[in-house]
């Protein structure tokens, strides 16, 4: 049995992704910004990828940047934001990705004061908590969609409503909210956004940046001119194609899939309760990530867990920092329970995604309710 239940980390490549990629890769060779035919070919597949994010995201043509990763466009979007103006206050909350934290302690550095809301003991940030942060020095709020590690969805429209009237920037981390839930750029009032590939079945190096026109961005790339000068470097081509095509396939089967998972959610803790196993949801059901479920197994051990939950054949995973092989504390558990609770070493994360069965879910869980059972 191999089951993988760690989509939230990076998912498999689509099929028709790869065959599309292929295609690209071995008769699109081009420089898009050649102006011979070869570079009019790989151009034409490059602002049809552009096209089709931008619908997505309910943006325009000319807004959407394409980066090497999710990562760079958090950094991109929050470093370009904030140097495009003198240094002042940033708002951001606890259980941010580290591609947003340590880019706000970097810019802390630099002379920026930042501030880090905390949030509730389901991770979701208080609209008041960010109205109370708000500071006329305030350049820049910076808060993810959708949690990683819990699954934990923010009030995005809401603290959008209430910057409408404010200078600051409002940029939106949605790397793992995209192609799960409805996005419109325009509806939740965001000047930037940041999404990936690899979370959506699309290729790994690949991600792209929403900017409202008009928001002033200082590029991190210096060279040539490449998408409208503020990201320089020679387009991957094919990456962006296979993007465009998991985009277009995301948005097709959006709802059916969001459905699905959170029908896997049900029959996964359904199925452990029925099993005997003592566990705990560590975040709203309802208000989280349909495809993302993060269980708390009191008297567990988190690493002996994951190396029994291998050995059954099933690939899930802490949901956070592993260095030189040790798992460190979740920063987002943290911020939800404190750094003494028992959670942080003894909680999982299980996400599902492309390929994923009922039949797999029911049978992952059993066995998930034995190692519980036998580690406690």
């Amino acid at each position: 049995m191999n089951i993988y239940l760690d989509h939230a980390a990076t998912s498999p490549v689509h099929t028709e992704v790869a065959s599309k990629m292929l295609d690209v890769l071995t008769g699109t060779y081009g420089n898009p910004s050649s102006i011979h035919s070869f570079g009019r070919d790989a151009r034409r597949i490059v602002d049809e990828a552009r096209n089709t994010v931008a619908a997505a995201l309910g943006a325009n043509f000319q807004d959407i940047v394409f980066t090497g990763s999710g990562t760079e466009s958090d950094n991109m979007a929050i470093f370009g934001a904030a140097r495009s103006q003198k240094p002042g206050h940033i708002i951001t909350t606890a259980i941010e990705h580290h591609a947003v934290l340590h880019a706000c302690k970097a810019l802390h550095k630099d002379g920026f004061d930042v501030t880090y809301l905390p949030v509730n003991e389901q991770g979701i940030v208080s609209l008041e908590e960010v109205e109370k942060a708000l500071r006329e020095d305030t350049v820049l709020v910076t808060i993810m969609y959708g949690n990683n590690e819990v699954g934990s969805i923010q009030p995005i429209r809401e603290i959008g409503q209430l910057l409408k009237d404010h200078p600051a920037l409002f940029h939106v981390d949605a790397v793992q909210a995209f192609g799960i839930l409805p996005i419109d750029v325009n509806e939740l009032n965001v000047d930037l956004l940041s999404v990936s590939g690899h979370k959506i079945n699309g290729p790994k190096g690949i991600g792209a940046l929403y900017v409202r026109q008009g928001t002033l961005l200082e590029p991190m790339l210096h060279g040539g001119e490449q998408e409208r000068k503020r990201r320089a470097g020679t387009e991957n081509t094919a990456a962006i194609a296979g993007m465009a095509e998991a985009v277009a396939i995301a948005e097709k089967t959006r709802e059916a899939r969001a459905a699905q998972y959170t029908e896997f959610k049900k029959t996964f803790t359904e199925t452990l309760a029925a099993s005997g196993a003592d566990f705990q949801v560590n975040s709203d059901l309802e208000q989280s990530l349909p495809h993302v479920l993060n269980l708390f197994f009191p008297g567990t051990d988190v690493e002996a867990f994951l190396v029994n939950l291998d050995m059954a054949g099933i690939a899930a995973s802490s949901g956070s920092a592993c260095t030189a092989g040790a798992i460190e504390p979740s920063h987002v558990l943290t911020a939800m329970f404190g750094a003494e609770s028992e959670k942080l070493r003894s909680s999982i994360r299980f996400s599902f995604g492309l390929n994923n069965t009922q039949e797999q879910i029911q049978q992952a869980a059993v066995q998930t309710a034995d190692i519980a059972k036998r580690l406690k």
